[in-house]
């Protein structure tokens, strides 16, 4: 029996349709040289058989088979309430982490306990010499994507550091912090739900920190495409959510103008690929699902525990082209 950790760890899975990729996943697990004291498969009613792979047949993992797909969000929540450990561990079911992934992670969090979070190194799978992501970085126009994503891998990439928010993809979390913050937004479904905890998190005073030594190989968006028109309609529409939640109302002024400067700048690269539709679409519908962000933000708010300018210091302001996150 490998050691598990002393302050204890639950591991959790949303699938859907990921097919053999699960299982992949799950043997990875468990050769973790740490295990968790808990594996939570959350099937959104996958119709591709991969709800009973041979993997999950198994008394370490507990399995919560949903009738429809209630989103990767909703999944996650669910599986939050019923996490009894101090720490809990999201890994996506394309994302296969190496033996040590977990006990990295867990060694960041004991070495370093005044964080909330961490965040994985994580890699392209068929071509590892690429950056995946190395946690997710939040730009002062509203953008956000996977730091370094698609990048090849440098010195940087191996040094520790202070990031925005993890990728949910391979990252850890303290349940307490987690929930204090309101856990996923539901509402999001998918995409960019971990930037907006990520988000809420700073704004409560809770900082990430990059692991670069945890590393997994992922896929990225082997079911749903990473140019696909549901990828490209929840990924904007779910970006005007985060800024008006979490935007904080005295630098409103500042940021509003470029961040509406920047989406209309970027609907060309969109038009020209093909791709005007679901943009539209996921602008319009986010105006459309105004008003319970507009009250969500009154509590996000109120409970900020952060200066303006520390707020600002975690933004990036690089010039950028336009980026897309799996």
């Amino acid at each position: 029996m490998k050691p598990t950790s002393h302050l204890g760890v639950t591991v959790i899975i949303v699938n859907y349709n990921a097919g053999e990729l699960l299982g992949r996943t799950l043997l990875a697990l468990f050769k973790q040289s740490l295990q968790p004291d808990e594996i939570i498969v959350v099937d959104n009613a996958s119709s591709d058989g991969s709800r009973n792979l041979p993997e999950l047949m198994t008394p370490r993992i507990t399995l919560l088979s949903q009738k429809k797909n209630i989103g990767f969000a909703a999944a996650n929540n669910l599986a939050i309430q019923q996490v009894k450990t101090p720490l809990l561990a999201l890994l996506n079911p394309d994302c296969f982490p190496q033996p040590d992934w977990l006990q990295r992670l867990i060694t960041a969090a004991e070495h370093s306990p005044q964080y909330s979070s961490y965040g994985s190194r994580m890699l392209v799978a068929d071509t590892p010499e690429l950056v995946d992501g190395a946690g997710d970085e939040y730009h002062i126009s509203g953008l956000y994507w996977r730091r370094h994503h698609q990048q090849a891998a440098t010195a940087e990439d191996l040094q520790p550091c202070a990031i925005f928010s993890p990728c949910a993809g391979a990252a850890l979390y303290r349940r307490e912090h987690l929930l204090e913050a309101g856990g996923f937004d539901e509402r999001f479904f998918c995409y960019g739900e971990d930037i907006d905890l990520g988000y809420r998190l700073r704004l409560r005073g809770r900082t990430s920190l990059y692991v670069p030594d945890s590393v997994a190989h992922h896929v990225g968006s082997a079911i749903s495409g990473s140019r696909s028109q549901f990828t490209i309609y929840h990924s904007h529409r779910n970006l005007e959510w985060v800024f008006i939640k979490n935007c904080p109302t005295p630098l409103l002024p500042l940021l509003l103008p470029i961040h509406l400067f920047t989406i209309t700048a970027i609907f060309p690269v969109f038009l020209i690929k093909g791709e005007a539709r679901p943009y539209l679409k996921a602008k319009r519908d986010a105006w459309r699902g105004v008003r319970p962000m507009v009250h969500a933000r009154k509590k996000i708010q109120a409970e900020r525990r952060i200066s303006l300018w520390q707020l600002l210091l975690s933004f990036n302001y690089a010039p950028f082209t336009l980026r897309h996150r799996d």
